[in-house]
């Protein structure tokens, strides 16, 4: 029988913190958020996430492009007539 016990170890960091996944910081920047309310309820959240989130996105995937918006909208998984929608919303047009 073969021993498989290698391909469940975990690399070793050392002494580093492992890197973190985008939804660990999703997470965190959450939990955060939601302490920073002191109990009081959130309001249209959805929004608020999104517009915190798109922006960013948008800027670094039409960088990563050199602004070309087809490619852009193809690597999104976005119609490019939605992408320019948004970067109209963001003021990133």
């Amino acid at each position: 029988m073969l021993n498989n016990s290698h391909a469940e170890q975990q690399p070793d960091y050392g002494d580093l913190t492992p890197p973190r996944t985008l939804r660990d910081h999703v997470a965190n920047a959450m939990a955060n958020y939601f302490d920073s309310l002191e109990g009081q309820p959130p309001v249209d959240l959805y929004n608020l996430v999104m517009s915190e989130v798109e922006p960013p996105l948008l800027q670094a995937v039409m960088k990563q492009t050199r602004n070309n918006q087809s490619r852009c909208a193809e690597m999104l998984g976005l119609n490019r007539g939605t992408l320019r929608k948004k970067l109209k919303q963001y003021n990133l047009l």
